[in-house]
Parts: C-alpha cells; structure tokens; sequence
C-alpha cells in the first residue's frame, strides 16, 4: 500500500526551520524527492520513514499512520450545512483537499464552528435582550471545546492510557478487592484516607477531596462502581498532573472553564483505563460482542462507563469498532458526548428527536436498537438505554439520564445486539444533527425552521408541522 505523508513532512521541515535542501542531506535524498513528497506525488519508502525517526527523532508509525479520519468526517459534517446545497464538494475532492491542503480544511472547519457558535450565541442575546450583560454571552461554551480536543485525537490518550496501565506495578487486583485494594494504596502512596460520609453531611456532593485534610469523602448515595471510579479519579488528578497539564498546554483551550473541563474529562479517561485496561477490556469486548451488560459486571464498572470506554479503543494496531456516544437529560439536552465515528453530533440545541434515545425513558432498562440515516446518506446502528443516577433523597427521584451509542453500519456485525437484525431489510430511521441546521424540511418532528433554509411556509397548505414547505 502507498503511504503519503506531504502535509505532515512539509510540517516536520517548517517546525525544524529547515529547507528542502536541508531536509534532504538529512534524509540522504535529493532536494527535488523532497519536494515530491511534499506534493504528494511520490510515496514514502521505509527507509526513508526509518531515516525520519534517525533524524528527527520522529516514529514512522505516527507520521505514516491515517490519522485524517475525525477531520474528514468534521469537514463532511460542516458541508451538511444547507449554507452549502448545491455546491457541496464530492468525497473524492475532501479527501484531495485534506491531501493536499489539510491546514485550509482545518481552517474551513474551525470557521463553520465560530459560524454556529456566533449565531446560536447572537440569538441568546437577541433572546436576553440587549443589556449589559449580553456580550458575556459571546463564547464558546467549555464542553463544545473539550469535544472538539477529544474528537481531534479520536478520543483516544496514549500516554493516559500507558500511565494506566502501571497503577498496580504489575499486579493484577481482582473485581470483588478493587475497593480495599484502592483505598490502600491512597493511603500507603498519597496519604489520603477515604471515608464514606452520610447524606446529609455532604447534601450537595458525591466526592470531596480535601487537600488539607489529606481525604477523600465519597457520599453514601453512590453506588459501588462509581465509588471506584471517584477514588481512581482522584489517583488520577494527583499522580498525574504533570501529565495532564502537558496534555492540556497541547490543546487551543486558553480560558481556565474550558481547561478545567478538560482536565477533569482527561481524569476521568485516565480512571476508565485503570478500571478497564486496554487489552483485556478490547478481548472481552470481542469476545462477548460488546455486550456492555457482560462487560461492567466483568470489570465492575457501571454500563456507561462500559459504553465510554469503547469509545476510546483506538489504538494503532488494535483497534475496537469505532463507537460514538452520547447521554441525554429528558429534556433532550446532551450532557455528555464522545465521538470516533463521521457521524456528526448536535453541539447546539437538543439531539435529533427521531433518535430512540429519547424514547428511552419509557422503558427504563431496557436496550432499544435502532438504523439512523444522516442527510449524507450515511448509515448508523445506535444503541440507546437509560442510565441511574445517584438518588441522595426521596425528593430527589426519578433522575435518570439516557445514553445512546454507535456505529456504522458496516461494523454492526460484529455486535450481537444487531443479530436479530436483517440490516439489509431494517428500514434507517431518518435524523439530521438538529432542527436548526437539518436540512429535512418536511419532517414531521422539526420543532423551528431551520435558519439557512430559505424557502418560505406556504400559508395556502398546512403539512406535518407549521414549517413544512
């Protein structure tokens, strides 16, 4: 297989400060193969990928590897945009543009955001009235941020996860000792004591980690998976700040909402791969064909945390299917979201109302499976169940969330929840990303008129809804 690496070599040579020239001397070839590669029209050979790594200390799997998934897929996202119907680019000039031209993609994508971001944060303002208090509404929010972060690295961490995978030094603690193995090892390693408190002396928090007091308070109201994950979290934010922070000086997140969000998703990634390491959770994940009820009673973690993790197997050379994931409130907000996949999840407003996930909530605990169809015409199989959370009083009931997890698919095969399935007969539930940007006009669930869709009501006919055209 051909392997092209102009955009990333170009980059490599401008970070060093050298010319083409240099580069070549460097490389023991000509000044004029440099510039083919540059371009693209010569592949790379593996002795020139060997001599990268000699040179400049570069790892040839990590500038020959196909890392152009996630922005291909943002950039086929942002031309869903109806701003684009009619003059929408085919597959085969995207990938001739990320190719060649990969810097203006990104700045094609990054511009289409900051175009949301703005209108959906101008008409806040338009809704909040002109006061003194309106500019402050002109920012990105911290969770859209930390998403696009995670989604640039497919939300996989290597280094998180090889820090993971020395916290035992080698031991393997078995399911049922976890808890007293964890809360040995704060204390004999950081210090810390754990303590399990009452509701009502901490009415409001579910963890506490008092620096001071060299503790950990875990309220009584969480259950026993996620009094793992807490203490494994806060392992997580002291043991490695050093590299959390490294992580976090790599990203473009500068205001300190957005960096503190970041950091406490990449502690909770961290916590994930303790409690799930890499290759026995990817071998039972096959094995058993992601059955996410068998995987969190085998490694003790809650199911969405078993959804979660699946999300992040995408290491070079052992890859898990590429899952995207989202949870949601039952008023439709989305709290959380994790993407590996090209399909393109709502980052203003509400999840497409078409998605089972929101039907969910009437059937607390059961999985519901569904095949989505994106306006591209791409296909998903989505999973969608309700999750518990902590219930600290009888005032407080009924507080269940509901998480929806996917793929293409292609991959649906591979997942015993589809075997029931005759995918080639299942009819795909239409959906778009949201109401205000999907171009499905006539749908009978839009909740408003999509902002760039031009074409008037018509006041002589009344469709599926007021803003059927």
């Amino acid at each position: 297989m051909k392997t092209f690496i102009g955009p990333r070599l170009r980059r490599l040579r401008i970070e060093h400060g050298h010319t083409q020239v240099q580069m070549g001397k460097e490389l023991g070839i000509s000044t004029s193969y440099v510039n083919l590669l540059e371009k693209n029209e010569r592949s790379v050979s593996v002795p020139v990928l060997l001599k990268l790594f000699e040179a400049y200390g570069v790892d040839w799997r990590d500038i020959a590897e196909d890392d152009d998934t996630a922005a291909l897929a943002d950039i086929r996202g942002a031309l869903q945009d109806p701003l684009f119907d009619g003059a929408r680019p085919d597959l085969a000039q995207l990938r001739a543009a990320m190719a060649h031209a990969p810097d203006l993609a990104g700045a094609f994508v990054k511009l289409h955001r900051a175009y949301l971001a703005a209108t959906d944060q101008l008409m806040s303002v338009a809704g909040a009235g002109a006061g003194e208090d309106a500019p402050s509404l002109l920012h990105t929010a911290p969770e859209a941020t930390v998403h696009h972060f995670f989604r640039r690295n497919q939300n996989h961490f290597p280094r998180l996860e090889a820090a993971a995978e020395s916290f035992w030094e080698g031991e393997t603690v078995a399911v049922d000792d976890m808890y007293f193995a964890l809360k040995t090892r704060l204390r004999q390693q950081l210090g810390l004591r754990v303590r399990v408190v009452p509701v009502t002396e901490m009415p409001a928090s579910l963890r506490e980690y008092d620096r001071e007091r060299a503790e950990v308070r875990l309220s009584e109201a969480l259950d026993h998976p996620n009094r793992l994950f807490q203490l494994v979290h806060v392992a997580g934010l002291i043991e490695q700040r050093e590299l959390l922070e490294t992580i976090l000086a790599e990203t473009d997140i500068k205001d300190p909402t957005g960096q503190a969000r970041c950091r406490v998703e990449l502690a909770n990634y961290f916590a994930a791969a303790v409690l799930m390491p890499y290759d026995r959770y990817l071998a039972e994940a096959k094995a058993s064909k992601y059955d996410f009820d068998h995987l969190a009673v085998r490694f003790g973690v809650s199911f969405e945390q078993a959804c979660h993790r699946a999300t992040t197997l995408q290491r070079s050379g052992a890859r898990g299917i590429p899952f995207f994931f989202l949870r949601i409130d039952k008023a439709g907000n989305v709290t959380k979201r994790f993407n590996a996949t090209d399909f393109h999840l709502a980052e203003h407003g509400g999840a497409c109302p078409r998605l089972e996930v929101h039907s969910s909530f009437r059937t607390p605990g059961r999985i519901s499976s569904q095949v989505v169809e994106m306006p591209d015409r791409s296909s998903f199989f989505v999973l969608s169940r309700t999750v518990d959370r902590p219930a600290f009083t009888r005032h407080a009931q009924d507080v269940r969330l509901a998480v929806a997890i996917g793929c293409a698919t292609e991959h649906a095969r591979e997942i015993g929840y589809a075997e029931t399935l005759n995918l080639s007969d299942t009819r795909a539930t239409e959906i778009g990303i949201n109401c205000r940007i999907c171009p499905r006009a006539n749908c009978d669930q839009r909740a408003h008129q999509a902002l760039v869709l031009q074409a008037p009501v018509d006041a002589t006919r009344r469709g599926a809804t007021r803003y059927a055209v």
